[in-house]
């Protein structure tokens, strides 16, 4: 790890991208499930684009600066949008839709910053202010397929775990809904071991250089 104020500069690269992409994620799940039926999001006022309305001080604030400054790594979630799936007008096929809104947030703003770093190189900035918003364009799109990879994993409570239990007979499904108390300690003991980046880093790294490699970044 670089020094002090080296780590500084580039946490304030980090910062934006993972506000826009944590703010977005759960703003995706209550615009989806207010088109689907369910206004409960609304009424609490969390289809806003306002971070504060979603952050959660644990997950957003204090385990992501944490991790930050002792490894270098970001992770971390927000306060979920709630959803109340009894209003959806199909339950079972609208939950699927609400979860999938999430992760295809991040995919669309994966895909913004990258278009942003590239119109970076473009215009006549000066060389600091362009390295810099390249920067935060890489860090946009790493970001976000982060989130998008990790939030399909099929652990409950992440929203690959709602996709799959739309897909499951009411049986199998009651049994899979119990994990879910246990999901986040799963996940921790993932991340501390080293399987979670195992898990991840292929997919995520296929997903970055595919965009980048389409929008002619790299």
């Amino acid at each position: 790890m670089g020094s002090f104020e080296s780590q500084l500069q580039q946490l304030a690269v980090w910062v934006l991208p993972v506000l826009f992409a944590i703010t977005l994620h759960e703003v995706a799940h209550g615009w989806t499930a207010e088109l689907l039926g369910d206004k409960t999001a609304r009424r609490l006022g969390r289809i806003t684009l306002n971070p504060i309305r979603h952050v959660d001080p644990m997950g957003t604030i204090a385990l992501p600066l944490l991790l930050f400054f002792t490894s270098g790594m970001i992770f971390g979630w927000a306060k979920p949008v709630p959803v109340t799936w009894e209003n959806l007008k199909r339950p079972k096929r609208d939950m699927a839709l609400v979860a999938a809104a999430g992760p295809g947030a991040n995919l669309l703003m994966a895909i913004a910053w990258v278009l942003l770093a590239k119109l970076a190189t473009a215009l006549p900035l000066s060389p600091s202010m362009t390295q810099g918003l390249v920067m935060m364009g890489f860090a946009g799109l790493q970001i976000n397929i982060v989130l998008m990879v990790l939030n399909l994993l099929p652990l409950p409570p992440l929203d690959g775990s709602r996709i799959v239990s739309s897909l499951l007979p009411p049986g199998p499904e009651s049994t899979y809904a119990r994990l879910e108390p246990y999901g986040i300690f799963i996940l921790l003991g993932l991340m501390i071991t080293g399987i979670l980046g195992k898990i991840l880093i292929p997919p995520v790294l296929i997903i970055m250089r595919g965009i980048g490699h389409a929008l002619g970044m790299f």
